[in-house]
């Protein structure tokens, strides 16, 4: 039907007879000359019709916004003056001698450009209309190659490209399981997977050394800017491989992809301890583009009096910590109002600073309403170690290490970016050396990974002391996102079931949920290991969009609903009594989602 896309054309088409296919983007009449920018996936090219077609002038007279239209005209060179250098094509455009409406349109709901100011909800339920702006056109268009760079990459390594299935059982995963009933099998439910973690290491028993997906996920938990109930991993497992080695070849893919993609080379990857990630950013996914640091003060603060920073400085769960901000005393006190209720999110009881007026002048040149709780000696020592300077501030945070961590880890972020602290361009790393488990709130172990994560030491040593054993997992972090995280899986059942008894999962329990996972281990489970990277947050990043909603198709809102096409949506009688399923009523001042129960 059409010879060539919009965007494609160019001065090395001049002459030639052309056929597009398109969307009218814009009409304008000029003294009886009518241009038209018609519109498909590769851009825009500017159409221009004369009374000369008579027939064709008057088709193109009735044409209106978003009308699909095929074009066939010659490519001729813009007049002199009349260049457009802000368009692909700005140097020609198509003088128009036929003219086939293949379909009318009524008024677009919202401007389709980059102006576009309408809110989120009209975007989300027009989707098929926010699809055709540009920006979207060219994220999608740019997430299609960096799917096809993945897989060109991971051919060429001996991966094999293998799915796994979507109805599975439901498995502890740390977030709650989709749930389908079975008609089959009356009461009974299968999940839709959280990931393909049990199904990859399963390939890998199997022998299939090399193993890759495209996969989608699925897990019904709270949303935010960066997560959907339904994504996409770049999925990788593979056997006989040390962490360094899988490290090595999925750094050098995500640098092809940038290379490739972007013409990006994102320089060296630094690896850093989750130990010192805490200890200088407060985060396991710093951003290492901006170059402020947290600083522990717990042995200066247990000098001092002050029970806020005393507390926590001699608590050996607690932490004292400063973060200097150069340049930070111009921030104004409703400013400093604003980050101890912005902290407050996180845990943090209050924001404690000191402002730094005339470094020379002592205590009588500093600003802060703690400084009275603080003797002077201590205030110097504070000062000297963090090298404070004239017009800088500092703030301090005290409390639970996990709270104090999350907030100035956080606070970090904010004020880096309002203050612009953050630097151009990119800041990979590797985050390394995991704790294998963590203190959930009720005292009780859960796994900083997953339970499949292998440990850096034996089944006895980690059973004798589950707090202090690292596990060989890792983590690739660019600009304060965590891009993907792996690790080195257990591959032997003595060590799978020592996790299990330390997570309080008992034998009976395992073999219900595991069962298939601990006889594949007793039959010559080879060593393995693998990553998953979030397609989604890659793309987003790499697009520079703010959300991953803008960068999938036809995305959830933050409520896990589907504006477009109204879902979830309610079933009939009929369907519900074959699947065994029977609503209970709710009060009418309850949410509208009913409860289910197997009948």
């Amino acid at each position: 039907m059409r010879s060539h896309y919009c965007g494609t054309l160019s001065t090395e088409r001049i002459d030639e007879t052309v056929t597009l296919c398109g969307w009218v983007d814009r009409r304008r009449d000029h003294g009886g000359v009518i241009f038209l920018d018609l519109r498909d996936r590769e851009g825009i090219v500017q159409v221009v019709f004369d009374p000369d077609t008579e027939e064709h002038f008057e088709r193109a007279d009735r044409v209106r916004s978003e009308y699909v239209l095929k074009v066939t005209g010659r490519v001729r060179a813009r007049g002199e003056g009349t260049v457009n250098p802000n368009m692909a094509t700005g140097e020609i455009e198509v003088l128009g001698k036929q003219l086939e409406i293949l379909n009318q349109a009524a008024t677009p709901p919202f401007q389709l450009d980059e102006h576009t100011a309408v809110g989120e909800d009209v975007r989300l339920h027009y989707r098929y209309m926010d699809l055709r702006r540009p920006e979207m056109q060219q994220r999608l268009v740019l997430r299609s190659k960096i799917t096809n760079a993945v897989r060109n990459f991971l051919d060429g390594e001996g991966f094999l490209d293998i799915e796994t299935p979507i109805l599975t059982r439901a498995t502890p995963e740390g977030a709650r399981d989709y749930l389908v009933p079975s008609r089959t099998h009356a009461g009974q439910f299968f999940a839709l997977p959280q990931s393909p973690q049990l199904f990859k290491q399963l390939l890998m028993v199997s022998g299939f050394d090399r193993y890759y997906q495209i996969a989608k996920c699925f897990r019904d938990e709270d949303l935010r800017a960066d997560r959907q109930p339904e994504f996409t991993q770049i999925d990788i497992e593979t056997s006989f491989l040390e962490e360094d080695e899988i490290m090595a070849i999925t750094e050098r893919m995500v640098r092809d992809l940038f290379q490739s993609v972007l013409d990006v080379d994102l320089g060296d990857f630094p690896h850093m301890p989750y130990s010192e990630a805490m200890e200088r950013f407060g985060s396991d996914k710093p951003d290492l583009r901006i170059p402020l640091e947290l600083v522990s003060i717990d042995d200066l603060m247990a000098q001092v009096e002050f029970k806020v920073f005393h507390g926590p400085a001699v608590d050996p769960d607690g932490r004292v910590a400063a973060l200097r901000v150069p340049g930070g005393a111009s921030i104004s006190r409703k400013e400093i109002d604003d980050y101890t209720k912005y902290i407050s999110i996180f845990g943090a009881r209050g924001l404690a600073w000191i402002k730094v007026n005339d470094i020379d002048a002592g205590i009588e040149g500093l600003q802060s309403p703690i400084l009275k709780f603080m003797p002077d000696d201590v205030v110097a020592q504070l000062m000297q170690r963090l090298d404070a300077a004239n017009g800088d501030i500092i703030f301090f945070g005290a409390d639970k290490t996990n709270v104090v961590n999350e907030s100035l880890g956080h606070l970090r972020l904010k004020v880096g970016e309002d203050l612009g602290m953050v630097a151009e361009g990119w800041a990979p790393l590797w985050v390394v050396d995991f704790p294998m488990f963590e203190k959930a709130g009720d005292g009780n172990w859960t796994p900083l990974h997953h339970p499949f994560t292998a440990p850096s030491c034996s089944p006895e040593e980690l059973e004798s002391n589950p707090g202090e054993a690292l596990s060989r997992a890792y983590d690739m972090v660019l600009n304060g996102t965590e891009l993907g995280g792996g690790s080195i899986r257990i591959h032997a059942r003595d060590m799978q079931e020592s996790v299990f008894r330390i997570l309080g999962i008992g034998e009976e329990e395992a073999n219900e949920k595991f069962g298939f996972l601990l006889d594949a281990l007793k039959y010559g489970a080879p060593p393995h290991g693998g990553l998953a990277f979030g397609l989604d947050r890659l793309v987003m990043l790499m697009t520079g969009a703010q959300s991953i909603r803008d960068v999938i198709a036809f995305p959830k809102t933050q409520s896990a609903a589907c504006l477009m096409t109204d879902a979830p949506g309610a079933v009939d009688a009929k369907q519900l009594r074959e699947l065994n399923i029977r609503l209970r009523e709710t009060p009418a001042q309850a949410s509208p989602a009913a409860d289910s129960s197997a009948a």
